[in-house]
């Protein structure tokens, strides 16, 4: 019996009798073509490079993208820089074709194209400091085409793998539409029930509660709708808490913000919440009461119809609202242009607001917002949520509240960069008044306020009026000419003299004001030396004619070197 298969001992003979060249050709081809990446097979061969001849691998490519590639991790010793963007351009140039490169150093250099049947694979770059002999050239370009032809191969094991997995994605494809399709009636059927259901409580005018009821209704669950404040409006099932839970403000009006964002229901410990945000201003929620988390899909989209119903009813509510919001505005005009106090006290009782009490006017302007409408709610709604109850009009870009409190801190500041997404804005709080008719004279304080904070380093945060101190002599408004006038007086030569020659005059005399005349700290914080300090003073006292030891002398530069910080800083 004959067979034409080896057995082992003789391929071992057979390859013992092989050149070394040859030898290791076939263990490097062999390896190839069992390798998979394209990326370890070029590197293979440009390994197998030195051991055919006495050249070296330069570079090596693939086509990638349908473009020649070059793998820079390759570790061979190719060129860098300018000569490695040369040799880039010079493969470009060759086009998939064979041929000869210059290399620095090198006295042959040679493309070869990894091609193949298919198509061009991709390019090795081969250099040699003596030319190679014809034995040599004939080995390389065995060893390109036999790369041409693993490469070839693996990038067809490549395509093949990617046909499995296109065609195992449709067969999965086909499975999910087949089983969306097998349960879409049973869903649309009970869709149906629920838009029937709702529409009825629409129809029978029930409001807030009767979608409560529908909601429990469909779904089983205990179901409640509540305002943007997280105060009850509606209840419908069993298990309502007594006394009712009150939320912190602010975490309230965050969780609805994002809630309303995110477009779908979320959990809240034993609550599946939605918030009706009809044109993306919250305006309440609605929830079921699930502590075992049971609600499924069917659940969800009977909240998610109950909320839509929900959102129409409360704009339908706003809209009326909006009838006494434009009382309160004209309220607010009156009372910020001067108005009688017992006009006052009857109009503001109506609109439910008492103005018996101290209250404070709050004027708030931010950077990048206008004071429109939508800025306006989210004044009201920041300051509410700090617990401000207030009244509120707009005027010449600016919001204006009037609170019946104090404002604590930089609170509302804070919660109005949540609602405004920035902190890009400043408010101002005018001091308290006791009755209707200081309100003018707060109103005028706040604006000051504001604008002293506008026009300082900080442009950001809050001012009150009543921690102003010196900077009350600026006048809310645009007129400065006095102000300017009085810092030209006391400090005009200085700021001349600093100006033409650019020196720290007039800083260096601010800085020994705030020190309270003190060298060592003055010194300290210009980071100069004491005798440095004596000859800025000096030159002071001569240009300017001030002597600093007189008293009056010393209060009017102190003023107007403080007038002037604020002054430097005051936007365009």
């Amino acid at each position: 019996m004959t067979s034409t298969a080896f057995t082992r001992d003789e391929r071992g003979a057979r390859d013992r009798s092989l050149s070394p060249r040859a030898r290791g050709l076939l263990l490097c081809s062999t390896a190839m073509f069992d390798s998979r990446d394209e990326t370890e097979i070029l590197h293979r061969a440009m390994a197998q490079v030195a051991a055919l001849g006495p050249g070296r691998a330069e570079a090596g490519y693939l086509v990638v993208g349908g473009a020649l590639t070059r793998c820079h991790d390759d570790g061979a010793a190719g060129a860098d820089g300018i000569a490695a963007a040369a040799l880039d351009e010079r493969v470009r140039e060759l086009g998939g074709r064979d041929g000869p490169v210059r290399l620095p150093g090198q006295a042959w250099g040679w493309a070869y194209a990894l091609r193949e049947p298919g198509g061009l694979r991709g390019q090795l770059v081969v250099s040699s400091g003596v030319p190679p002999s014809e034995d040599d050239r004939f080995w390389l370009t065995v060893l390109a085409r036999q790369t041409a032809a693993a490469l070839a191969g693996a990038a067809a094991h490549r395509r093949e793998r990617e046909r499995a997995a296109e065609l195992r994605r449709a067969r999965a494809e086909q499975q999910a539409v087949r089983e969306r399709l097998e349960s879409s009636r049973s869903d649309l059927e009970h869709e149906r029930g629920v838009l029937d259901t709702l529409h009825r409580a629409a129809l029978h005018g029930d409001g807030e509660a009767g979608i409560a009821e529908a909601l429990h209704k469909i779904t089983g669950f205990a179901a409640g709708v509540e305002d943007r404040f997280g105060n009850p409006r509606a209840w419908a099932g069993p298990g309502r808490p007594d006394p009712y839970p009150r939320p912190d403000p602010a975490r309230h009006e965050e969780l609805l913000r994002d809630t309303a964002r995110g477009g779908r229901p979320v959990r809240v410990r034993e609550r599946l919440l939605a918030v009706a945000a009809p044109q993306g201003e919250v305006l309440g929620a609605l929830f079921l009461v699930d502590p075992e988390e049971r609600a499924d899909e069917r659940a969800r989209l009977a909240l998610g119809h109950a909320t839509a119903s929900l959102a129409l009813e409360l704009a339908h509510q706003r809209s009326l609202a909006e009838v006494e919001l434009r009382l309160r505005r004209d309220l607010v005009e009156d009372l910020l242009a001067g108005t009688d106090d017992a006009s006052a006290y009857a109009r503001a009782q109506a609109l439910g607001h008492d103005l018996h009490g101290p209250h404070y006017v709050v004027a708030v302007r931010w950077a990048e917002r206008a004071a429109d409408a939508s800025f306006a709610a989210a004044v009201d709604r920041s300051a509410a949520a700090v617990g401000l109850r207030s009244l509120l009009a707009r005027r010449s870009g600016v919001v204006v509240l009037v609170a019946d409190g104090r404002p604590a801190g930089d609170d509302l500041h804070a919660a109005l960069s949540r609602e405004a997404g920035t902190p890009g804005g400043a408010v101002g709080v005018g001091a308290r008044c006791d009755s209707p008719g200081e309100i003018p004279r707060s109103y005028r304080e706040a604006l000051r306020a504001l604008e002293v904070r506008r026009r300082s380093p900080t442009a950001y945060g809050t001012t009150f009026f009543e921690d102003l101190g010196l900077y009350r002599i600026l006048r809310a408004g645009n007129d400065y000419q006095e102000v300017d006038g009085f810092v030209r007086e006391w400090l005009g030569p200085l700021l001349d003299y600093d100006s033409a020659h650019r020196t720290d005059l007039v800083p260096t005399l601010s800085q020994y004001f705030d020190c309270g005349g003190n060298y060592s700290r003055t010194a300290a914080a210009l980071v100069v030396h004491r005798s440095t300090l004596r000859y800025r003073l000096q030159r002071i006292r001569e240009i300017s004619g001030s002597d600093l030891t007189n008293v009056e002398t010393r209060l009017n530069l102190q003023v107007a070197t403080r007038v002037w910080k604020i002054m430097r800083t005051c936007p365009d």
